[in-house]
């Protein structure tokens, strides 16, 4: 169970919503101050919804096309109903269809040769590079590449010291950026300017203060990448927003920010997990320092997260927004995360742990990137029944997709 001081920060929750598509099961969680007892909450359905009879009134959930709730299926479960503030109920579900149908796709995946694209910052939709064409478009090797040439070759590594930078048509694809060539336009929309990265008063001569070229978007000041050459940019998934150049086309207007890098850290947290059977991600500056630890238990739920004040009122129905109210379940990533600078003594062993065992693939990312992610997942903590948000040493949240 949550702390004194986590609890002093969250919001009651009048009901919850979890369905796993794979399993073809879920969770409903009512809080007490919607409904007493099971007998309160009749549950029914009909194709790609779901609806909740409690008391206060009447919530219709809105679910994924394929998704449909098996009628007659809801029944309470023992631990619910001695869950202090909480009714638990179990259901049952049927998913038709593309399981991953409507995961959406990260730039790092659509991104094609030969194609045309427009690249605009995310946060003020200026224009950034326009009609660029790539003859090649590459993945970059695994972030650990480097290390284990040696296993690899009879000879001396060829590629020692040596950075792997795009030519003139090139974009190479990392985790979660992309590298590609620098040209004049650049000058017209980009600032350039030196930051010192590590502590300068380090005590360890082996690991002195160096230098990032952190390139910024001249219009609003955002931080979009760094130059890691005279000839090269390396701009992150974050913070660029990526089309085709059709025409005269304007590009949509920018999401909301928050939501915006949910969806994408979420895309590339999936992509990275399918393509390389990982499911323990250490989010670092590029410095290398670990910023953020993220334990992903699974990537097919559906959830929607409803407060107490909401079910049955007028808001029940208002528009979505982050983390808010709303009629809508989502596909979302199930995660359990830790923050580095978390002082308490059970999560500095995760960490000592995580780091002496070398867990964890690398997710490189902005600082200011990775502390507006943490913000990200402990507003979507906050929203979670108080039985969910912790599980053994760990936080739990939900990224959505």
């Amino acid at each position: 169970m949550p702390d004194s001081k986590m609890t002093a920060t969250t919001h009651g929750v009048g009901v919850f919503l979890e369905l796993r598509m794979r399993l073809q099961s879920g969770l409903l969680i009512i809080g007490k101050d919607v409904a007493q007892s099971p007998a309160d909450v009749v549950v029914t359905g009909e194709d790609s919804s779901l609806h909740i009879q409690t008391p206060r009134g009447e919530l219709s959930l809105k679910l994924p096309a394929g998704v449909t709730f098996q009628q007659g299926s809801c029944i309470p479960t023992p631990a619910g109903e001695s869950c202090g503030e909480e009714l638990h109920f179990r259901l049952r579900i049927s998913v038709g269809g593309s399981r991953d149908e409507d995961v959406s796709d990260s730039v790092i995946e659509t991104l094609r040769a030969k194609e045309t694209y427009c690249f605009y910052c995310q946060s003020c939709m200026t224009r950034l590079l326009e009609d660029r064409v790539f003859k090649r478009v590459l993945p970059l090797p695994n972030g650990n590449w480097n290390a284990i040439v040696d296993d690899w070759c009879c000879h001396p590594d060829p590629f020692a010291n040596k950075k792997l930078l795009p030519r003139a048509e090139d974009c190479l694809l990392g985790d979660t950026f992309l590298l590609l060539a620098r040209d004049g336009s650049c000058e017209q929309t980009l600032t350039e300017e030196v930051s010192p990265v590590g502590s300068e008063n380090s005590q360890d001569p082996k690991k002195p203060c160096r230098r990032l070229a952190l390139i910024s978007c001249k219009s609003c000041s955002s931080v979009l990448g760094e130059a890691v050459a005279p000839e090269a940019l390396r701009l992150y998934v974050t913070q660029v927003v990526v089309e085709p150049a059709v025409g005269d086309r304007e590009p949509e207007a920018s999401l909301n920010r928050s939501l915006f890098l949910e969806r994408t850290v979420a895309a590339r947290l999936f992509g990275l997990s399918k393509s390389m059977s990982t499911f323990h991600f250490s989010v670092q500056t590029p410095d290398g320092k670990p910023f953020l630890l993220l334990w992903l238990l699974n990537g097919d739920s559906i959830t929607a997260s409803v407060p107490g004040r909401c079910v049955g009122g007028e808001d029940s129905i208002s528009s979505p927004t982050l983390h808010s109210p709303s009629p809508r379940a989502a596909r979302a990533l199930k995660l359990l995360y830790t923050a580095c600078s978390d002082t308490g003594p059970e999560q500095r062993d995760i960490v000592t742990s995580w780091e002496v065992n070398a867990i964890g693939h690398s997710v490189v990312l902005p600082l200011s990137v990775c502390e507006e992610l943490l913000q990200v997942i402990d507003d979507s903590n906050s929203t979670l029944p108080a039985s969910m948000r912790c599980m053994r040493s760990y936080k739990v949240a939900y990224l959505r997709l």
